[in-house]
């Protein structure tokens, strides 16, 4: 993307959206689309509380963010540590789930270790999110949830195990809070990109392009843009685009969704 798409430091919230005063608290904050969720949601004034294991990342990320319009307040967390990660989403408006990881492996040779970290950090983790952040938004009658999901929770592929149960379990979740939650004015909903240019998705590219034996980039248009229409990786920008119009102030009747940038994938 050019970089006047990117958000960067300005007196006003940007693109007409104003989340001033509102606190957001974005995971997996550190690169890719959580770090880039993180910026647009401060550039339109939110407070964001960004967290992530990556202490390094994280630094990068409040360089970054010096002088939005909103303040971001970056907190290293390891979310297999529930407890920790329930706490941390108390007294937030806005709740962007998007921490993730990825082992591409058959079912049989698929380490149960992995499979289980997957599950805590992907799904257990939201849930705990979830449920340290309501109380708040329901005292107040206010509350966006954004999962970011992935077209893998509406398709699933091969030697994606833990991934796919993950992020279909996500958007179940995300249903269920969008239930409970309209009553007391908060929506629910799930972000569902293809593949994006992400660093998970690069070690994806490589790790293919290994195992195959073709170039890297034979393995995006011959591999993971297959099914898609629109031959290219969806950008970190665009998600959080996503993201941002989902807390704005037109989209209170939208809940329960999930909102699909895969290209066309699902067309088929």
């Amino acid at each position: 993307m050019s970089a006047s798409t990117t958000p960067g430091p300005d007196s006003r919230p940007s693109g007409g959206l104003d989340l001033s005063g509102r606190t957001a608290l974005v995971t997996g904050a550190a690169g890719g689309i959580g770090r880039a969720c993180t910026l647009r949601l401060a550039t339109a004034g939110a407070r964001v509380r960004a967290v992530d294991l990556d202490a390094e990342g994280l630094t990068d990320l409040a360089a970054a963010a010096s002088g939005l319009p909103g303040p971001v307040e970056a907190h290293p967390l390891d979310l297999t540590d529930l407890d920790a990660a329930e706490r941390a989403a108390a007294g937030t408006d806005i709740l962007v789930n998007n921490a993730g990881l990825q082992l591409v492996r058959p079912i049989e040779d698929f380490p149960p270790e992995v499979f289980s970290r997957v599950l805590t950090v992907m799904l257990e983790a939201p849930f705990r999110l979830v449920r340290g952040a309501l109380p708040h938004m329901y005292a107040q009658g206010w509350g966006r949830i954004v999962n970011i999901s992935s077209v893998h929770g509406l398709r699933a592929s091969p030697y994606k195990s833990a991934y796919v149960a993950a992020k279909h379990g996500l958007e179940g979740l995300s249903k269920v809070a969008a239930l409970e939650g309209a009553e007391h004015g908060v929506t629910s909903n799930c972000v569902n990109p293809g593949y994006v240019r992400t660093p998970l998705v690069e070690r994806q590219i490589a790790d293919q392009a290994e195992a195959h034996g073709i170039s890297p980039e034979r393995v995006v248009a011959e591999v993971m843009l297959a099914d898609a229409a629109v031959k290219r990786l969806v950008e970190p920008e665009e998600v959080a685009e996503a993201v941002a119009y989902l807390c704005g102030p037109h989209t209170s009747f939208i809940t329960g969704a999930s909102l699909s940038m895969d290209g066309g994938w699902t067309a088929h």
